[in-house]
């Protein structure tokens, strides 16, 4: 199996294979029914097309001028980018904002005294369709998507600084990855592995517990001052959590799952192979995962999402914000190019287009190295089979 997140190598190894490499990206993929042409580009040019014949036949240039506001538009939608795709691919977005729109359903509002049914998550939108499940030998939380038909665990993993690392150690670590990536698409029941980078206020809980192992509590009145900075300490600085979301296929599962007992349990049951295959995986590229995130732990990420004020208290405080049920936005405001949630607005940066010029794998240094804001970088890699993934280098290629 293959990624198909894919680079080109375009510059030969020299010396021993220790060195590191440039790169090059591939164009961004554009497959088309006709012509490189999707479907709707091609009924946009189709009513252009016609209504220019139509009008060339039954009366020449008058009915031409006449009917140009039709086919100019029609070249339009169809060619003219916007954002980086073309204008009639906006067109489905932007009839959907605009039912949601005057059906009022951009604003929500918790109700926070109505019970909700065991097993949902209080989330808006879309995603009040996820299912909580709990894997009864490993304690994981487990999201189910019934529309998708995926069961997604996460995973936190630890990681030394890579911009810091030599140029030997990076190469050696970015090959590990790759492996990585390899070992997990061999099994072809995975849909998707999510590589989310954060950034989050640092608690002090770090400070916190360095002092109650290595500090002298001698009643003194440094030792006490000390105990009371730490105790008062709130955040000082921001620190970087990295995890992988590993997403279970149940249709293409479907036969392991029901030689496990079927439903949600065969499904975990063939879930936990693949979660003990990825961190086989990990350790083996030098990667630590810090283990698979219990449901408090990711009711916790989600409240601090939605809530960044409240992050570092719930950090503090292992046993604050530790339920699901609870773990939604109180209120969301949606706008076209933001979104509002209790005491944070959300804006997403969609890559167009990757570099074209050759570039090492810590390009993105800048932006996840950034400070003063609070951001999250997310990577999704999807599964393909070799066969596919050979084919697709080969297009991008010629």
């Amino acid at each position: 199996m293959a990624t198909k997140h894919s680079t080109e190598d375009t510059s030969a190894q020299a010396g021993s294979g220790a060195e590191l490499v440039p790169v090059k990206f591939s164009r961004l993929t554009r497959r088309g029914v006709l012509l490189g042409l999707s479907a709707s580009q091609l009924v946009t040019l189709g009513i252009g097309v016609l209504t220019l014949v139509g009008a060339f036949y039954a009366g020449g240039g008058i009915l031409i001028a006449a009917t140009a506001p039709v086919w100019v538009l029609s070249v339009v939608l169809t060619w003219m980018p916007v954002a980086g795709r073309p204008v009639v691919e906006w067109i489905p977005a932007a009839g959907w904002w605009l039912w949601r729109s005057t059906g009022g359903q951009l604003a929500y509002r918790r109700r926070i005294v109505a019970p909700r049914p065991a097993g949902t998550l209080a989330l808006p939108g879309d995603q009040a369709r996820l299912r909580e499940h709990v894997d009864p030998e490993t304690g994981a939380g487990m999201i189910h998507d019934p529309h998708q038909h995926t069961l997604t665990v996460v995973c936190e993993v630890r990681h030394p600084a890579f911009v810091l690392l030599d140029p030997a150690e990076q190469h050696r670590r970015v090959t590990a990855w790759g492996r990585v990536l390899a070992t997990v698409c061999r099994s072809g029941r995975i849909a998707t592995l999510q590589v989310l980078e954060r950034t989050l206020p640092d608690s002090g809980t770090g400070l916190a517990e360095w002092w109650a192992a290595h500090g002298t509590r001698d009643g003194s009145w440094a030792a006490t001052t000390y105990q009371e900075l730490i105790e008062r300490a709130g955040p000082a600085g921001e620190r970087h959590a990295t995890t992988l979301s590993l997403s279970l296929d149940m249709q293409a599962a479907a036969r392991q799952i029901r030689t496990a007992g079927g439903g949600l349990r065969g499904a975990a049951a063939v879930l936990r192979q693949e979660m003990s295959t990825l961190t086989a995986a990990l350790r083996s590229a030098d990667l630590t995962p810090a283990g698979w995130l219990t449901p408090g732990q990711v009711a916790v990420i989600l409240r601090s999402a939605y809530d960044p004020a409240v992050a570092a208290t719930l950090e503090r405080h292992g046993e604050l914000g530790q339920s699901l049920a609870t773990a939604g936005p109180v209120a969301v405001t949606e706008t076209w190019t933001r979104l509002h949630t209790d005491s944070a607005y959300h804006a997403v940066l969609w890559i167009s287009e990757w570099p074209r010029s050759m570039v090492y794998p810590g390009f993105l240094a800048p932006i996840v190295l950034s400070s003063g804001i609070g951001r999250a970088l997310s990577l999704i890699y999807t599964p393909m089979r070799t066969d596919q993934a050979t084919r697709d280098i080969r297009k991008k290629k010629v």
